[in-house]
């Protein structure tokens, strides 16, 4: 099934053209990178998948949102389809991982306690974290926090993963860890986009590659 459709795309931000030319599908369970130096709009690109970025010009569907008429009301709709994993984590500090994860579950209109505890703990079991919820973000190595992360995107079953620099902070061992998990998640039939500078995952974990070069972006 395809989940996003780009033809002839043009990104600007601040009026300044970002991408051009972009002519982009992806579909269910693949898994692609985004290669490129920084600067080189790869997270331009994730910001139109979840309409923070206007689309300029061009055709554009994302999970069958038409995006560049999305509206404002259409917009939290679809972002429940997306989990998005953050380089920096972005966890909230002044509670434990399971209250994180709950926090997610209140906010996109799940009411049963019971039920959300339960979810909560399947996903932290996914990821491999099952024993860790009782604990703060700050007593978890990096590696742990983002393993919370890939938890939290998880929550509402989403269609696709966006994963901006998952390993960007994280050392070689433990970046593996976190692709192997990814690479797990994308194999049982997810749709993970992600965006690396390390060159080795696409050889370690084998995908889609493109490359963001001059403007525009062209697949390997």
């Amino acid at each position: 099934m395809e989940l996003i459709d780009y033809k002839d795309v043009e990104i600007r931000q601040d009026e300044q053209i970002v991408l051009r030319n972009v002519n982009l599908r992806v579909n269910n369970g693949d898994f692609v990178y985004l290669l490129g130096k920084v600067g080189t709009g790869k997270s331009s690109l994730m910001k139109t998948f979840y309409a923070e970025l206007p689309i300029y010009s061009g055709q554009a569907t994302f999970l069958g949102y038409d995006m560049p008429t999305i509206t404002m009301h259409q917009i939290p709709y679809l972002r429940r389809k997306i989990g998005v994993i953050f380089q920096d984590f972005q966890l909230l500090p002044d509670r434990s991982v399971e209250d994180n994860l709950m926090f997610v579950l209140k906010a996109t209109g799940w009411k049963d306690h019971q039920s959300m505890l339960n979810h909560v703990h399947d996903v932290l079991e996914q990821v491999g974290m099952a024993d860790k919820g009782y604990k703060m973000p700050y007593h978890l190595s990096g590696g742990e926090q983002q393993r919370v992360v890939i938890a939290r995107a998880l929550l509402n079953t989403p269609d696709v993963i966006l994963a901006d620099e998952p390993t960007g902070n994280l050392d070689q061992e433990t970046g593996k860890d976190i692709m192997t998990l990814l690479y797990g998640i994308s194999q049982a039939g997810m749709t993970v986009i992600m965006s690396t500078h390390n060159l080795h995952w696409p050889e370690m974990f084998p995908g889609r590659i493109l490359e963001f070069t001059n403007g525009e972006i062209h697949e390997k």
